[in-house]
C-alpha cells in the first residue's frame, strides 16, 4: 500500500497493492496496521455504499459539523468519478483549498478524507459503484454542504 500526500494537509491518494492473474485480481483495500504506520490512526466504524446509474451525476459537496465531523476513506469499485475535497478547517494551512482526483475502477485509488473537508464527485461514466468507510455515524442535525459551483471555491469539474 502505498500514501501519496495529497496538497491538502492531512488528505492521503493511497495505491493498494494489485496481484493479478488470468483469474481477476486481489488487493488489500484497507488495513489498520498500514495506516498506523503512516500515523493515521483512524477507527472506521460504518461501511456504506452509492450507486449512481448514470454518467453527469454530481454529489455533494457534503460535510458534517463537530463534534459529529467523519473522515472517510473512498474508492471506486465500478466505473469512474472525479473526487473534489475542499479543507475547511480554519486553522489549516491550505483552508478554503480544494483538489480533485480521477478515481476508478480500473486505477484501484483510494482517497483519506479528513475531519473537516467537504466531499463530493461527479461520475464520469454511467452504472458507478462508489464505496466509503466513515469514522463517525450519520448524523442529520450535523449534516451541511457547499453548492457544486460556489465561486469562491471555482472549482474545475469535469463536464
Amino acid at each position: 500500500m502505498k500514501f501519496i500526500q495529497t496538497k491538502l494537509a492531512d488528505a492521503w491518494l493511497i495505491q493498494p497493492e494489485v496481484f493479478k492473474d488470468a483469474r481477476g485480481f486481489f488487493l488489500e483495500s484497507y488495513s489498520q496496521k498500514e495506516f498506523k504506520k503512516q500515523g493515521i490512526d483512524i477507527n472506521f466504524i460504518q461501511d456504506n455504499h452509492s450507486f449512481s446509474k448514470q454518467k453527469g451525476v454530481l454529489r455533494g459537496l457534503h460535510f458534517q459539523k463537530p463534534p459529529f465531523a467523519q473522515s472517510k476513506l473512498v474508492r471506486v469499485i465500478r466505473g469512474r468519478i472525479y473526487d473534489v475535497i475542499v479543507d475547511l478547517r480554519k486553522k489549516s494551512p491550505t483552508f478554503k483549498k480544494w483538489q480533485g482526483f480521477e478515481l476508478s475502477s480500473e486505477n484501484f485509488l483510494m482517497l483519506l478524507v479528513p475531519r473537516g473537508f467537504a466531499h463530493g464527485f461527479i461520475t464520469l461514466e454511467d452504472n458507478t459503484d462508489f464505496v466509503y468507510k466513515c469514522d463517525n455515524y450519520y448524523h442529520p442535525e450535523s449534516e451541511a454542504g457547499i453548492i457544486w459551483n460556489d465561486v469562491n471555491l471555482d472549482i474545475n469539474w469535469p463536464t
